[in-house]
């Protein structure tokens, strides 16, 4: 077998120390290898194979947590020493748990000392659900919710992160080459949630102080049935699968062309600002119809994860917005001169601290985007940024240098 499922299992085989190899997801002789030594140390038939027994034992790492019963005996340190976690792990997964009174039978949260979200894989829909779970659980003070759905009945998620009266919205995977945008959301909650527990700041800032002050909305995925037909390809079962193959020219590989929703709408040319100009644009481009990119579809927000987002925004009243992008490391922060002049002021500090060059859109790409709408509808600072340099899809080999880039700036997007 190959595909993301099996660099899933060789990235969580080598967290937890099983696999040295590379994450390639291919099921071959070192990976069978690692499994095998896992099965021997967990009191699994030693067959190589991951059948229903093996994954259960996997499922609680994949999470980063496992729920446990207290025994006898039992103290907070030795649980934290045990699991290779800390004490303050353990407190913050069980809201109002009283770490001096353990009762026997008691079920508890024991978080791993292990991250959730792995940077070193290909970043699915189905990862990043599973991923949601586990941050969840570890940090029940994070709001999760759906704000909607997708073409095909995906969740469209969104995490909250703090209290505060001050509200920005982050968003990632408008289009499906663009996946790496939602790691890159993904981890940034898990950093600021560990060191939210941890009472430290990240880069000079206080989350403490900025948990008080913000809150964080972040909807990670906001194309998951593009991401998924680009990560995993075409399913038989697609609803749309004769037609998918007609909008992409006969081919039934999608991997590197493919930036739309499920039925062939580029969801970042699909909002309401100056619409009709993006829509008599697509001719220049040779675009008649559904295709793998900026085809602006039959009417704005004719998409429900467009129309998502644009609801999740009229609903809250977010001072700022980042709709992230990839590729070219640039910042857009206009829309038709209407954003206000304190947008290009923030937008100077976000290029300070990211590296990247604040710029303005032609052509085409200068209509009917998410943050255009912001701008025209709200007259507030919004922007796209652009992640990386080179060809869509980025490879995840990038992610370590995106995050270093962005990460300041996503703490500074909440307080500036």
């Amino acid at each position: 077998m190959r595909g993301t499922d099996v660099m899933e299992i060789q990235a969580l085989l080598q967290k937890i120390g099983y696999y040295p190899g590379s994450i390639d997801g291919i099921f071959g002789p070192q990976t069978q290898q690692a499994v095998i030594a896992f099965q021997r140390d967990n009191g699994l038939t030693p067959d190589g194979i991951i059948g229903p027994n093996t994954y259960r034992f996997l499922e609680p790492f994949l999470l980063g947590y496992r729920r446990y019963t207290i025994q006898a005996g039992d103290t907070i340190y030795n649980l934290a020493r045990r699991f290779y976690t800390s004490t303050a792990r353990i407190v913050a997964a069980n809201p109002g748990l009283n770490p001096y009174n353990l009762r026997i039978g008691q079920q508890v949260i024991i978080p791993f000392g292990i991250d959730v979200v792995d940077t070193n894989i290909d970043y699915t829909y189905e990862i990043m659900e599973r991923d949601i779970q586990g941050l969840k659980a570890r940090y029940p003070f994070l709001e999760v919710g759906i704000a909607g759905k997708s073409v095909l009945g995906k969740n469209l998620y969104y995490i909250k992160i703090g209290n505060g009266p001050n509200q920005v919205f982050y968003n990632g995977a408008h289009h499906a080459l663009e996946w790496i945008t939602s790691p890159l959301l993904m981890k940034f909650i898990e950093n600021f949630s560990k060191a939210y527990v941890e009472e430290r700041s990240i880069r000079g800032y206080d989350v403490r102080d900025i948990w008080d002050q913000s809150s964080i909305y972040i909807i990670p995925m906001v194309n998951p049935d593009g991401v998924d037909l680009v990560l995993n390809g075409l399913q038989p079962d697609n609803p749309y699968y004769n037609d998918l193959i007609r909008w992409n020219n006969g081919s039934t590989n999608f991997s590197q062309v493919w930036q739309a929703n499920i039925r062939g709408v580029d969801l970042n040319h699909n909002y309401n600002a100056l619409w009709q100009r993006s829509k008599e644009a697509e001719a220049q481009y040779g675009i008649t119809g559904p295709g793998p990119t900026r085809y602006s579809g039959p009417y704005p927000e004719s998409e429900p994860e467009s129309k998502t987002v644009a609801d999740f925004t009229r609903n809250h009243n977010f001072r700022l917005v980042l709709a992230y992008h990839s590729q070219g490391e640039v910042i857009y922060w206009n829309f038709q001169n209407m954003a206000p002049p304190v947008a290009r002021r923030i937008g100077e500090l976000f290029s300070q601290v990211s590296g990247y060059l604040l710029d303005v859109t032609y052509g085409i790409a200068s209509y009917a985007g998410y943050k255009d709408w912001f701008i025209q509808e709200y007259r507030r600072p919004g922007y796209t940024i652009e992640v990386g340099r080179g060809r869509n899809p980025l490879p995840i080999q990038q992610f370590d240098k995106i995050y270093n880039d962005n990460e300041e700036m996503l703490l500074l997007a909440a307080v500036v």
